[in-house]
């Protein structure tokens, strides 16, 4: 069905439609005495960068001959070389799919266009589509993932490779991007909510170097796909073709896995489809082995979805009516995963028998946060069995103050290392002085992170009745209670989490206030809980 005309001018000659290419010469005849050739029915695609021809079974694509910053193909010679570029990194994925390179031939018998000859998808089969229609595509989805982490495993991988998916290079493509958007703030794009993506991502990147030298150094940056869109996504009866991966700039290919897989997560989102966004990523996950954190999964995420935002800018600048509405939607979705990408420490204190140990627990699996028990750090230290008791006068024995001191410390170590590595951590300990909740402070400034202080308390004969039946690592008893509730440190930065109530509701007003809701579901993965080694 002809919808529309796309012309490119060839000294001339107007190429309207692309007719079968010839295999023997892999060249397209344009020089019919000047004329505009029409040789076939044809639909016609259109993104910012590219014309699509849809004639039979065959797609071609020609690159328009624009420069919007991030790409240039404004020379015939800089068209050619991606469209070669195009084909040769697709096979990868789709070595049936891509067929090879037609040229077309001016009126001067040489080549004047070029545009890349492709097998023709079944429009039905669109991941897109199918999910705009509501089919279920659980079962697809796993196949996408399972092709997905075996293309990573054998991507290329070398020093430069990783280079370009390090801190500093994601930091400049985020930097570029902000630049690129600056003139559609205002008018296109709200400029509070570019302002706080942008405040967001600085404080995630700043926090975070460690994370990331641990993905270069575990392989996990690859010459990968770049551009993982539903819509270039078929699901056949025979496997997933996956098409058009980035062609144009080698080292926007060159990125973390995760980040490639983040964006069929993002586009499914945007799509309406977020359950299955968050489904692909976890079959992702358990295909490719990848211990990222779920921090990760939301800064990349979010980028991906920014990035979208950005094309839509340049979609709206060019003419397309609806692509503000989708900037500004893309860049909501962009803020609310920078949102909970933000690493968190949460400080669960209170006196014993207040029920601290037990919500740190319950709230560390319902969130995915790795718990750190002062309890357990102390006998540790000492060399005991955290399940044995080992009583001590208020003060005494692995109570003493050098003792609490040593605990203190190094439960702080352990928590910057793991908020280093993008975790999130739940800090069990009474923080009954002032001293070490504000060096814990100290570390959350230092380390970029969000800090929750949360002050258990409960009833005097249900504490009582608590300690009376305790079975756990905890030594205290109501004496030591009554010691420590004599030199406890007024808390009034912290909120107070009234511990006498059911568990579920106890856990669900804490989580409430340290991801509210929004931001809780339904990207964030349950961990186990993770106790020091």
């Amino acid at each position: 069905m002809q919808v529309s005309k796309a012309t490119v001018d060839c000294g001339g000659i107007q190429v309207i439609a692309a007719p079968a290419l010839d295999p023997s010469s892999n060249q397209i005849d344009a020089s019919a005495g000047g004329q505009a050739i029409n040789t076939a029915a044809y639909d016609v695609r259109e993104t910012h960068a590219a014309v699509v021809f849809l004639a039979g079974e065959y797609a071609y694509k020609m690159k328009k001959p624009v420069d919007l910053g991030f790409l240039d193909f404004r020379t015939v010679a800089a068209r050619a070389y991606v469209c070669h570029r195009e084909v040769a990194l697709n096979r990868r994925l789709a070595p049936d799919v891509y067929i090879g390179v037609a040229d077309v031939i001016g009126s001067d018998k040489r080549p004047c266009e070029h545009l890349v000859v492709m097998r023709r998808m079944p429009e039905n089969r669109r991941l897109s589509a199918l999910v705009r229609a509501g089919v279920p595509v659980d079962d697809e989805l796993r196949r996408i993932a399972h092709v997905v982490a075996a293309f990573h495993e054998r991507c290329d991988r070398s020093p430069q490779v990783s280079a370009d998916g390090s801190i500093g290079a994601l930091r400049g493509r985020w930097t570029t991007s902000f630049d690129q958007v600056r003139p559609f703030r205002g008018g296109v794009l709200d400029p509070g909510a570019v302002t706080e993506v942008e405040r967001l991502t600085v404080r995630f990147l700043a926090g975070r170097e460690p994370l990331f030298a641990a993905r270069a150094r575990g392989g996990h940056i690859v010459d990968g796909h770049g551009d993982l869109l539903a819509d270039d996504i078929f699901c056949l009866p025979d496997g997933p073709r996956i098409l058009d991966c980035i062609e144009f700039d080698d080292h926007l290919r060159h990125l973390d896995q995760i980040d490639d897989a983040a964006f069929l997560a993002m586009d499914l989102e945007h799509l309406g489809a977020p359950d299955l966004g968050s489904r692909f990523l976890g079959w992702y996950m358990e295909f490719s082995g990848d211990p990222a954190p779920s921090s990760l999964l939301h800064h990349y995420v979010a980028y991906r979805a920014f990035v979208r935002a950005k094309v839509a800018c340049v979609r709206h600048q060019q003419g397309d009516a609806v692509a503000a509405m989708e900037a500004r939607v893309l860049t909501e979705l962009t803020r609310r995963h920078l949102r909970a990408s933000a690493v968190t420490m949460v400080l669960v204190g209170g006196l014993p028998g207040t029920g601290k140990s037990t919500l740190s627990g319950a709230l560390a699996d319902q969130l995915g946060l790795t718990v750190l028990s002062s309890d357990r750090l102390r006998k540790e230290l000492a060399g005991l069995d955290p399940e044995r008791p080992a009583p001590a006068p208020y003060g005494e024995g692995i109570y003493a103050a050098s003792w609490t001191t040593r605990t203190y410390t190094e439960l702080l170590s352990r928590a910057e290392r793991l908020l280093g590595m993008g975790e999130s951590v739940v800090l069990d300990a009474s923080w009954s002085d002032q001293e070490w909740r504000a060096k814990a402070a100290a570390l959350a400034a230092s380390t970029h992170t969000d800090l929750i202080p949360l002050h258990c308390m409960s009833l005097p004969d249900v504490v009582a009745e608590r300690m009376r039946a305790r079975l756990g690592v905890s030594d205290a008893d109501e004496t030591i209670a009554a010691a420590m509730s004599a030199e406890f440190d007024s808390w009034p930065d912290a909120v107070a989490v009234d511990t006498t109530r059911p568990l579920d509701l106890t856990v669900q007003h804490a989580a409430g206030v340290v991801r509210p809701p929004p931001v809780r579901e339904p990207w964030l993965r349950p961990r186990p809980r993770i106790e020091p080694d």
